[in-house]
C-alpha cells in the first residue's frame, strides 16, 4: 500500500509529466483515445515500480516507457489488423504548419523521435541516448541527417 508521501510523489509525477507522456504517446499513435490509455498505462506502470529519484531521470523514465508502450500498443494493433474509425477522424493540420507535419510524417520513426526529444522536449543529444538506448554519437549524427531529410522534404 501507498503511504501519503508515495502519494504526493506520485501525484505530482502525473501534474507535471502527464502532457509529456501524452505527447510522445499521441506522436506515435496519431489517435487521442489510444494515447490517453498509454498514458494511464504509464502512470500505473510508476505507481506499480514506484521509485523516487530527480524529475529528470523521472521524466526520462517515464519518455522511455511511454516509447516502448506506444510501440507494444502499434505491434498489437498491427497483428490485429483492426482499422479503428477514430484514426480517420483525426483533424489534419492546417495552415502554416501543415506541410510540417507532413514532411515529419515522412521521415523514419527514430529520426521523428530524436527531433522531437531534441526540439520539443529541449533535450541534449546526451540525454536522448540515454532515452533511446543509443550512442550520443549516434543521436547527434540522427539529429543533423533528420533535419536535412526534413529540409529537403519541404522543398520539395
Amino acid at each position: 500500500m501507498i503511504n501519503y508521501s508515495d502519494e504526493k510523489y506520485i501525484t505530482d509525477a502525473v501534474n507535471k509529466f502527464s502532457d509529456t507522456v501524452f505527447r510522445v504517446a499521441y506522436q506515435y499513435t496519431g489517435n487521442r483515445a489510444d494515447a490517453e490509455d498509454i498514458l494511464q498505462d504509464v502512470f500505473l506502470k510508476l505507481l506499480v515500480a514506484f521509485q523516487t529519484g530527480d524529475d529528470n531521470r523521472l521524466k526520462a523514465w517515464l519518455i522511455r516507457v511511454t516509447i516502448n508502450r506506444s510501440k507494444d500498443f502499434l505491434r498489437a494493433k498491427k497483428r490485429r489488423r483492426e482499422t479503428l474509425l477514430n484514426d480517420y477522424a483525426q483533424p489534419e493540420p492546417h495552415g502554416e504548419h501543415s506541410e510540417v507535419f507532413e514532411a515529419l510524417g515522412k521521415l523514419s520513426e527514430r529520426d521523428r523521435n530524436a527531433l522531437y526529444l531534441h526540439y520539443y522536449e529541449g533535450y541534449t543529444a546526451k540525454e536522448i541516448a540515454e532515452i533511446t538506448g543509443d550512442k550520443e554519437r549516434a543521436v547527434t549524427k540522427r539529429i543533423a541527417r533528420a533535419r536535412i531529410k526534413l529540409k529537403d522534404f519541404l522543398e520539395e
